[in-house]
């Protein structure tokens, strides 16, 4: 098996490779005000949505409690259009705002990524980030912090079992993640939640949470039809519009025009979904204040813990190879820290939501413990994606400065 990396990503790239300007990192190591610089490099790489993604998203927030506080009706009303206990008006966000970010995903080259060591390698840290410590953390937390607040407990425990399939995909573009590897990872953990999300639930919650006050009891179904929905549709569409657009024109057409002008739809789709939910719970958020800032805390420890922890040991294994010198392809760099890091630290809170309200009901504790996930994801992760472009030109994720020169020599020439 060869350890192939995809070759659109590039390490340490202070500005765009086709940039006039463009230096790698291990060049501007010792250059110290071009590294100064390059936080300011990389907004300006930024589109203006990309820009004004933070504030929008704060704004489209407040505007979604305003909406769920002041206008009558509206939570009765998103009850009304469901499809087997999913929401459709937000499931129509997620498909729209994932239809194409999955487009974008090179399906015509994942044969030889599959057979790459560097893939299972990566499968096998995701699988034990996401299915052994990420739910263990979140249920350490979820008791430590909220004791007194069992229906709250329980809601949180059910964010923190549902492992990310949707908003992972966009936290990941939005630091620069490897989009194959970030796709094929979070296909693997859509089929495991299918399998395990129902048993997990009851385990955590039943078992070792102690939880006498209610049975839970899930449906394989009813997770299978939420996950087909939320992924199966938009990638669906994704693979149809990639090979659709590449046979009717070509594949530089698709690249160069189609792709920059359809994926700020992505943003818009975001944007949207962030107003529909918050709307569907603003009353509750509103009238529930003190335990609401109480879930805060072990959802901001869990996001920041699974982060840092996820992102730290890759770039840990990344200086290890690069001591040991006995690899030019770069397994563990800057893309699959990013990868590993909010594959870990993001949640299926669309699938934690559906659930809660199908098991608890809609005006639960449980159903608003679980729509805090994302009233917390959502500016924590996208602080995080900031955070990982600082880090990208602050730490070194090569050998010396021959190796990092070759390897990016290597990735140059395997573009298609």
């Amino acid at each position: 098996m060869s350890d192939h990396t995809p070759a659109d990503n590039r390490k340490g790239d202070i500005l765009p490779p086709n940039s006039p300007s463009f230096t790698p990192l291990h060049e501007a190591v010792g250059q110290p005000e071009m590294l100064a610089d390059a936080p300011k490099a990389l907004f300006q790489k930024l589109s203006i949505l990309d820009r004004l993604l933070t504030p929008l998203i704060l704004v489209c927030m407040v505007i979604g409690v305003v909406i769920g506080e002041f206008v009558p009706g509206v939570q009765s009303a998103f009850d009304t259009v469901q499809f087997d206990s999913v929401s459709v008006p937000i499931a129509i966000g997620l498909i729209i705002m994932m239809w194409p970010i999955l487009t974008k995903i090179r399906y015509e080259a994942l044969g030889r990524t599959l057979l790459s060591k560097k893939l299972w390698v990566h499968m096998s840290i995701s699988l034990v980030l996401n299915w052994i410590v990420g739910p263990l953390v979140m249920l350490g937390l979820a008791w430590a912090t909220l004791p007194d607040l069992p229906t709250y407990r329980t809601g949180v425990i059910m964010v923190g079992i549902a492992r990310c399939i949707a908003m992972v995909m966009v936290w990941n573009q939005l630091a620069g993640g490897d989009g194959e590897y970030c796709a094929i990872l979070v296909v693997a953990n859509s089929v495991l939640q299918i399998i395990l999300y129902s048993p997990y639930a009851v385990l955590f919650i039943n078992v070792i949470g102690s939880n006498k006050q209610s049975a839970l009891h899930l449906e394989y179904g009813a997770v299978a039809i939420s996950v087909l929905i939320y992924l199966g549709i938009p990638l669906a569409a994704g693979v149809i519009t990639r090979f659709a657009v590449m046979h009717l024109t070509s594949k530089q057409y698709l690249q160069e025009v189609f792709l920059p002008h359809f994926s700020p739809i992505a943003l818009l789709g975001l944007l949207y979904t962030i107003i529909v939910m918050f709307a569907y719970q603003g009353h509750h958020i509103v009238h529930n204040l003190g335990p609401v800032f109480r879930v805060f805390v072990p959802m901001v420890l869990y996001f920041v813990v699974m982060w840092t922890s996820a992102f730290g040991l890759v770039y840990w294994l990344a200086r290890r190879e690069a001591r040991r010198r006995n690899s030019v392809s770069g397994s563990f760099e800057y893309e699959m820290a990013v990868v590993q890091a909010f594959t870990a630290g993001s949640n299926n809170f669309e699938l934690a939501i559906a659930v809660a309200i199908a098991v608890y009901g809609v005006g639960s504790d449980e159903a608003l413990a679980a729509t805090i996930g994302p009233l917390v994801e959502v500016p924590v992760l996208l602080a995080l994606t900031w955070v990982a472009q600082f880090l990208r030109t602050r730490l070194q994720w090569g050998g010396d400065q021959t190796g990092d020169s070759e390897r990016g020599h290597t990735m140059t020439n395997e573009k298609d």
